[in-house]
């Protein structure tokens, strides 16, 4: 739902005691060592608000004189324009659990963010705990503005009666190279098992690309980013394949240009999904479904393919003034229990290494989260460079225009955003 301007401008008017305007450099190490009162901001789903009010009460139980105030995102048309406007008026909490990397390099080019190495063994939290999955969350200048907090690594899902119906294997999809998921799809849509045989949003915005193109390209190219020391890579014979293996799904009819207003997997229209595990609570009772990793042009084998990660993390927010406190809330959030506690209200993953033997016994009780585990370790995130957003738009309108609706060719499309997106990311 779209938050009127008045709404917005009354919510972030009732900034919390503890956050305030921006600082100057003094303040800024008072601040780092100031404890005291903060706020803080978590997601509105459900499961994440449920964590959330448990881990404050956990904190505030123990520490009575650094009391935390916690709310959930106010609601807007995105939470990064929501974040975005709070930075400007000077009052954002101190953390938010909510933070997409996509958004990082803005909220940094507009001061809002405080860089975590600054604080006694910063860098070194960060990294025993992610692992080198950590490096890609760095910024230009070698900081770390951001936790790796969670992520949802995407796989696909399909519906394993409608497989039944078309005849194919629904223990065993032939889902692992793209000639295999073609033939796939086809045979979906032609025995009407479905109408379509996957249904990725054909709309325009930024961020689509995550779940169409990007999580085939990282399989493909075994981890790569969109951008990479300053240049796009996607115009490559990997990126070309990705495109091609898209294009003939829109142009064959076994994908949909049609926007969809429901959830096209839930209402069987739809025989396939790229989506995470936060998804299983959803489709559970709803669809017998099954999970395999994304294709990849040859087949690689299931421990070798990376996927995009689909992760929100942690920062620290510069209107903060207590920022001891907050860095100490932050390590709590994101100690070994509460990341167990996160997992268990959440089916999310923690971006924390061994996953999966960290927390054996939730999988062995929730072993359909396991093959997501397996795959978190092996994530790709979007790139932290300069006018991210702008690049991924650059990038998604290239796409639209070639891959989806079939009007320009795709490798031009292709030369031609890579192009725009070095000049962008060149960018200060």
């Amino acid at each position: 739902m779209k938050l009127q301007a008045g709404l917005l401008a009354v919510v972030l008017a009732g900034s919390l005691a503890a956050c305030g305007g921006s600082d100057g450099a003094g303040d800024a190490d008072a601040a780092a060592k100031a404890t005291g009162p903060i706020t803080v901001w978590y997601s509105n789903n459900p499961e994440e608000v449920a964590w959330g009010k448990q881990m404050v009460a956990a904190w505030n139980a123990a520490h009575a004189d650094q009391k935390v105030t916690a709310q959930e995102i106010p609601t807007g048309k995105s939470s990064e324009e929501v974040i975005g406007a709070a930075i400007t008026a000077g009052n954002a909490p101190c953390l938010i659990f909510n933070t997409s990397p996509a958004s990082v390099s803005q909220f940094q080019k507009q001061g809002g963010l405080v860089p975590l190495d600054g604080f006694d063994g910063g860098t070194a939290y960060i990294e025993d705990r992610s692992g080198d999955v950590a490096k890609q969350y760095k910024s230009t200048d070698g900081k770390y503005y951001q936790l790796p907090w969670k992520s949802n690594p995407v796989m696909i899902f399909y519906n394993k009666k409608a497989f039944a119906k078309a005849g194919l294997d629904p223990e065993k999809p032939a889902l692992g190279t793209y000639d295999e998921v073609l033939a796939t799809s086809r045979k979906l849509v032609s025995s009407k098992a479905a109408k379509f045989a996957i249904y990725p949003a054909p709309s325009n915005e930024f961020f689509q690309s995550w779940f169409d193109f990007y999580p085939l390209y990282a399989a493909e190219t075994g981890g790569k980013q969109l951008v990479e020391d300053g240049k796009a890579t996607f115009a490559s014979d990997e990126g070309r394949k990705v495109a091609q293996f898209w294009r003939t799904m829109y142009a064959d009819k076994l994908a949909s240009q049609e926007k969809y207003t429901g959830d096209a997997f839930v209402d069987g229209t739809a025989a396939m999904a790229v989506v995470g595990p936060w998804a299983i609570a959803t489709y559970e009772r709803k669809i017998d479904w099954g999970v395999v990793p994304v294709p990849t042009s040859s087949g690689k084998p299931a421990n070798e393919i990376h996927t995009f990660s689909d992760a929100k993390n942690v920062a620290m927010y510069s209107a903060c003034k207590n920022r001891g406190t907050a860095w100490e809330v932050l390590k709590f959030a994101t100690s070994q229990e509460q990341d167990g506690k996160f997992l268990e209200l959440t089916g999310q993953m923690p971006l924390r290494q061994d996953v999966a033997t960290t927390y054996a016994d939730y999988f062995t009780k929730n072993a359909d989260y396991k093959t997501f585990a397996d795959q978190a370790a092996r994530t790709v995130e979007v790139p932290n460079v300069p006018n991210s957003i702008t690049i991924w738009q650059t990038f998604r309108d290239a796409y639209s225009k070639s891959v989806i609706f079939g009007q320009e060719d795709t490798g031009a499309a292709l030369d031609g955003a890579a192009q725009k997106v070095d000049q962008l990311a060149a960018q200060s």
